[in-house]
């Protein structure tokens, strides 16, 4: 079935630009608040978003097995949890609604002015409900270069990051969608030469370019999920900025890792991309340089080839992009993480969130973050307005892409982007 959603010969009645990272072969889900403040779960086709409320109250869905209101909530957790049967089901049935041949809901115009909005119509919230949120770290490139600044260069990497895939538990209620400010953390550091740290807003606010997937509800307490049978449990992914505060972790983060320079914000894209709208762009993980033992020995093309960009764009300036990389580079795959979260018994649930942890490639201009663009800030980047940039400055707003591209078939995430405030002060009364 999948495949004649994503045969790339396919069009629909919607009109879109070449370009866009929203064909029919795409069909991501989300959830949006309409024009008559109505929030629905929904898709995209080009520049339109589709109310599948709507379609589901006016009996399109009605050959699907799904519960009567399972699009009329403001989250896409029940839908999640169906499983993967009906997440294929649902998205072949919205490409043969769409299809350019298709006249059922082409020609029903009162029908069309129900469910289509434009996209400056809608206001996109988060998608899902996440109870649990983890950051893996399975990067090479990136646990290179940063082991390099802080450690010896000769033992970058920690003698057990090529055997597991590092993570750590992060903050789930502080993950927010695309477009909304968010201000400059504060906490403790300590100044260079000083044994007493100092109280103020954080001086090395910093991007970290990541995806992330969202899964189902995967597994009982103590059943580890098998990493040939991850992917089964895994919905979608998303872009992920998991904003920093370099200050305050370099700091904070011996003996038990990262914690106020973590979760002040991280961010997400609106739109989630099923991993059948992936599968035209699979690819293989980087070669292995150890063995790994069974249990993640995953299969082969178990990675997908998705290009990544970040801009960052001053106030009243215009974007330079400072990055340019590619999920691919990530040593450790996503049935690997999935695989090594749940090994010792962990259940995952509808909605929880993944992070991949920054996306660096090989090359400086590839790097996904500023401490590494900026080398400890040691290289400051230049952006286009003559400006400099060390860390992330008030009122910058970093803006993230991602997108898939084959042939004349393109299938995107569209953009997570967020303007950094200076640090929260209560008015006086």
């Amino acid at each position: 079935m999948a495949n004649k959603t994503n045969d790339p010969k396919r069009s629909s009645w919607i009109g879109y630009n070449r370009d866009t990272h929203f064909p029919i072969q795409n069909i991501p889900f989300g959830v949006f608040l309409t024009r008559d403040n109505v929030i629905t779960i929904g898709t995209r086709i080009g520049d339109y978003a589709i109310d599948l409320g709507a379609l589901q109250e006016m009996g399109y869905f009605d050959m699907v097995p799904l519960t009567d209101d399972m699009f009329m909530q403001d989250t896409l957790n029940d839908f999640i949890s169906d499983g993967k049967k009906t997440w294929s089901l649902v998205r072949n049935r919205i490409g043969d609604i769409f299809d350019k041949n298709n006249p059922e809901l082409r020609d029903h115009k009162e029908h069309r002015d129900r469910i289509i909005f434009a996209m400056d119509e809608v206001e996109m919230q988060l998608p899902v409900l996440i109870g649990d949120y983890t950051d893996f770290y399975s990067s090479k490139e990136h646990a290179t270069n940063v082991g390099t600044m802080f450690r010896d260069p000769d033992n970058a990497l920690l003698p057990n990051w090529l055997h597991m895939p590092v993570a750590y538990h992060g903050r789930s209620s502080s993950i927010i969608p695309s477009n909304i400010p968010i201000h400059r953390p504060q906490g403790q550091t300590i100044p260079a030469g000083s044994d007493q740290p100092v109280f103020g807003p954080s001086k090395l606010v910093d991007f970290e370019l990541e995806m992330a997937f969202i899964t189902t509800d995967a597994n009982l307490l103590g059943h580890p999920i098998p990493v040939k049978e991850a992917e089964d449990y895994i919905f979608g992914m998303v872009m992920l900025n998991d904003w920093s505060a370099r200050d305050i972790q370099k700091w904070e983060y011996v003996p038990l890792g990262p914690f106020l320079a973590k979760s002040f914000a991280s961010s997400i894209s609106p739109w989630i991309v099923t991993l059948e709208a992936l599968e035209p762009f699979r690819t293989e993980s980087p070669k292995r340089e150890k063995p790994v033992l069974d249990y993640l020995d995953s299969k082969k093309n178990s990675s997908f080839d998705i290009n990544l960009e970040v801009d960052i764009t001053p106030q009243q300036g215009r974007p330079t992009t400072v990055c340019k990389s590619n999920f691919k580079h990530l040593y450790w795959n996503i049935s690997q993480q999935l695989a090594h979260h749940t090994v010792n018994g962990c259940p995952v649930n509808s909605g929880d969130l993944m992070g991949s942890g920054t996306i660096s490639g090989p090359t400086p201009d590839s790097y996904g973050s500023m401490l590494e663009l900026s080398w400890r800030g040691e290289k400051p980047i230049k952006l286009n307005d003559g400006t400099e940039r060390k860390f992330i400055e008030d009122y910058d707003t970093v803006t993230m892409r991602g997108y898939c591209h084959k042939g004349d078939l393109r299938i995107g995430f569209g953009e997570v982007s967020n303007k950094i405030l200076p640090f929260y002060q209560p008015k006086s009364k």
